[in-house]
């Protein structure tokens, strides 16, 4: 028996199901057998699309911090994947990673969430993205009952919605600069002693060497938080004030 089952009860763990994609064959197990798979490598359980006129877009974004890309199917959940791939302690993320099965009393529902995301402590949490005006009756009570399927396994849960778009637009100028081949060892340690005391963008970069080749790698800093700047106060600029993080 798990502690799950000893905190929550059987009753929760077996009223939801977990359908989800397994060495390609599709498997639906109780919440209280199926909970413990490694869902942050999941493959989709379903085709990601779009309405055509609509106003959603479908693709897919390459996560650093996976290797590989993971799908969205709006603007808004590629933001909310860009901002989970720069969170420091995200170690795993999987999108539309199992269908979540239950009945309301009246009949049969399910529910898919947009991400599983695997935390660097071995926690889950299931997020869903989804504007606070865009929220109805169903989803609202899909939410809901989500989230009470997560709690009987301890995993969180999470619904997000429109992120600051100060901070969007200069998180989603960083995440150009992601990939690791962007950290020039040489300098990343000059660039680390140079903004040892705060200093303006452009100005430490041109104490490093030509802006043109340490830029990328400034930049990359700022997304890896190695580097840190106030990037809710306003766009980043040559004026913005960069410092090094106490720990490395």
């Amino acid at each position: 028996m798990t502690v799950a089952a000893l905190a929550y009860g059987d009753a929760v763990l077996s009223a939801f199901e977990l359908g989800f994609v397994d060495g390609g064959q599709r498997r639906r197990l109780p919440l209280g057998q199926g909970w413990n798979r490694r869902f942050e490598a999941a493959d989709p359980v379903r085709e990601f699309g779009w309405a055509k006129g609509g106003e959603s877009f479908a693709g897919w974004y390459y996560s650093a911090t996976v290797g590989g890309h993971v799908g969205y199917e709006s603007w808004l959940e590629r933001d909310r994947l860009i901002l989970l791939d720069r969170e420091p302690d995200v170690v795993g993320i999987a999108s539309q990673p199992f269908w979540l099965h239950w009945h309301d009393g009246k009949r049969q529902r399910r529910h898919a969430p947009d991400y599983f995301v695997r935390l660097g402590n071995g926690r889950g949490r299931v997020v869903d993205v989804r504007a606070g005006d865009r929220i109805d009756r169903s989803a609202a009570e899909s939410f809901e009952e989500t989230e009470r399927a997560c709690r009987a396994v301890g995993w969180e849960f999470v619904r997000v919605g429109e992120p600051d778009p100060v901070l969007m637009a200069n998180v989603r100028w960083l995440s150009r600069y992601r990939r690791r081949r962007c950290a020039r060892p040489d300098v990343v340690e000059r660039l680390l002693r140079v903004f040892e005391e705060p200093a303006p963008l452009r100005a430490g970069a041109v104490r490093v060497g030509d802006p043109m080749l340490v830029l990328p790698v400034l930049f990359h800093l700022l997304w890896s938080d190695v580097l840190t700047t106030d990037l809710e106060g306003g766009l980043l600029s040559s004026d913005s004030l960069v410092v090094t993080r106490g720990e490395r």
